[in-house]
């Protein structure tokens, strides 16, 4: 049985760390966000409630991925 790697030096991004990083920002930062925003918008039902949730919280989403990709990646070189 081989050995446990417990410990990993990869070359360039660590893109686990970068995973990790964003879902913990997005959660942090997003959730507060959504909900002062959905303040602005008349939301009726669940539906618009959902639908709304997962517009903006894919847009937070993505910024904080490439923000967080962005200085991983200049961080490195």
């Amino acid at each position: 049985m081989p050995a446990r790697v417990e410990e990993t030096d990869p070359e360039g991004v660590d893109y686990g760390r970068v995973m990790q990083i964003t879902f913990v920002v997005t959660i942090l930062a997003g959730a507060p966000l959504v909900a002062a925003l959905s303040l602005a918008v008349e939301l009726t039902s669940w539906t618009d409630r959902a639908l709304f949730a997962v517009r903006v919280g894919a847009v937070v989403w993505i910024l904080t991925a490439l923000s967080v990709f962005v200085y991983e990646r200049h961080h490195t070189d």
